[in-house]
């Protein structure tokens, strides 16, 4: 299906402008805006609308801040990635660690071990300890409101028992 060709003359009818210079208008900035990242240039445009009292310029304020060059984006993910590393060597880091503290468990030395490794051994059981005494804290916390809610249990049972053992002999 083929287009007719236009007939590059004046629009006389002056809503047929209108809509025609709208069309226009947003695909002539779709050209443009395809047009810079394509080719690599730096291209924009500025379109004084008969209209309208404000021209319209290409790209806009807000637009051309999120642009970037190819050579930014490639230094944004290059810095992505490094801390990409960073993280999974620290997460790699304390699984080693972590292994060396469970062998030592098993009866393995740590004599092997240089300074570096035996206080990041030293950091891990730290960390383990204070893990474990918050939750024996919490265990003893859940467990003292436990015992309390029972004591008051018990008790308001054995207020029941004592006054319907009164009601049974008549005191």
């Amino acid at each position: 299906m083929n287009r007719k060709k236009v007939k590059l003359a004046y629009i006389t009818n002056d809503s047929a402008r209108k809509a025609t210079f709208k069309k226009r208008k947003k695909g002539l900035m779709k050209k443009v805006s395809e047009l810079s990242p394509l080719c690599g240039i730096d291209a924009c445009a500025i379109l004084y609308n008969p209209y309208d009292s404000q021209s319209e310029v290409w790209p806009e304020m807000e637009q051309s801040k999120k642009m970037v060059t190819q050579e930014s984006f490639l230094r944004q993910r290059i810095a992505k990635r490094k801390e990409q590393l960073k993280k999974q060597g620290k997460d790699n880091r304390e699984k080693e660690i972590t292994r060396v503290m469970f062998q030592s468990l098993t009866g393995k030395g740590l004599q092997t071990l240089n300074i570096i490794d035996l206080n990041d051994l030293g950091w891990m059981i730290d960390q383990n300890l204070k893990e474990i005494n918050k939750r024996i804290e919490s265990l003893n916390k859940k467990a003292q409101s436990l015992a309390t809610a029972a004591v008051a249990a018990a008790a308001a049972h054995h207020q029941e028992w004592r006054e319907g053992a009164r009601g049974e002999t008549g005191l």
